[in-house]
């Protein structure tokens, strides 16, 4: 299990000074107990479904994120809940950018910010979707509720005052777990998981959750492990104390952080 220390208190990204502005996320609010008794999730079946219906309530959806579920909606069914095997992690020291990425981040002007338009994001990422998202309005406001609680987060990415890229998902200890992301000019949602992978590690965070590796998380670092390793990991993560900070940075920054490797 030595390799499983690789996901886990990164040092090689380049971390936020002290001498910057330090402004943080608040602490998440204890839900409080969830109702619904939820299966193991290594019982899912061969396409990750673990259970279906239960509710959006912030202590249901604390209980499955920190249990290692998430809800996915499909069209007027009953509400599923999913733990696919394998799962899909992005290790925050290998957060891959190419050189038209890094070009990018040198010529755009860009910033960055962390929860400064979390209603904005999640509604651009619903817009976003190709066919029919999942993001109803239901997942919105409980996703909203659980923002307001401290527990979802999304990373913003500017041009001047106008909001072209950005990412959510919900912050479970040191466990990130992407829920979407979305771009209005090319390239600007690679530079808000860029962004949201830097803020993580500063705080103490040790992993993102990207659930299923799509090509072009592929093509950033992600990589799927198995469930079971999955699992651990967040047993060990889900109890960090970890504050996000919130200010606006440069995104330019990010090019004095030592490459590992470019995709």
């Amino acid at each position: 299990m030595a390799w499983l220390c690789t996901y886990l208190r990164c040092d090689s990204m380049v971390a936020v000074t002290s001498t910057m502005p330090n402004r943080r996320s608040t602490a998440p609010v204890d839900p409080g107990p969830c109702v619904w008794d939820f299966p193991d999730p290594r019982t899912a079946d061969d396409d990750g479904l673990v259970a279906i219906g239960a509710d959006l309530a912030p202590a249901t959806l604390v209980h499955a994120y920190r249990h290692g579920m998430f809800p996915w909606p499909h069209g007027k069914r009953n509400l599923p809940w999913f733990s696919p095997n394998p799962r899909g992690v992005l290790p925050l020291d290998d957060i891959a950018m190419s050189k038209t990425l890094r070009q990018t981040m040198r010529r755009s002007g860009w910033t960055a910010t962390v929860d400064a338009a979390f209603g904005d994001v999640i509604d651009s990422c619903s817009i976003r979707q190709r066919e029919g998202t999942w993001i109803t309005p239901k997942m919105r406001a409980a996703y909203m509720d659980l923002h307001d609680m401290g527990w979802t987060h999304s990373a913003e990415i500017w041009d001047g005052e106008d909001l072209v890229g950005g990412c959510y998902g919900v912050l479970v200890g040191g466990m990130f777990i992407g829920e979407s992301m979305f771009h209005r000019v090319t390239d600007a949602s690679k530079v808000a998981l860029v962004e949201l992978g830097s803020r993580l590690h500063e705080g103490g965070a040790g992993l993102i959750d990207v659930q299923l590796v799509t090509d072009h998380l592929a093509s950033m670092g992600a990589r799927p492990i198995p469930r079971p390793l999955y699992l651990e990991l967040l047993v060990e993560l889900r109890d960090d104390s970890v504050r996000l900070l919130c200010d606006r940075l440069p995104v330019s920054r990010h090019l004095e952080r030592p490459q590992n490797r470019e995709c």
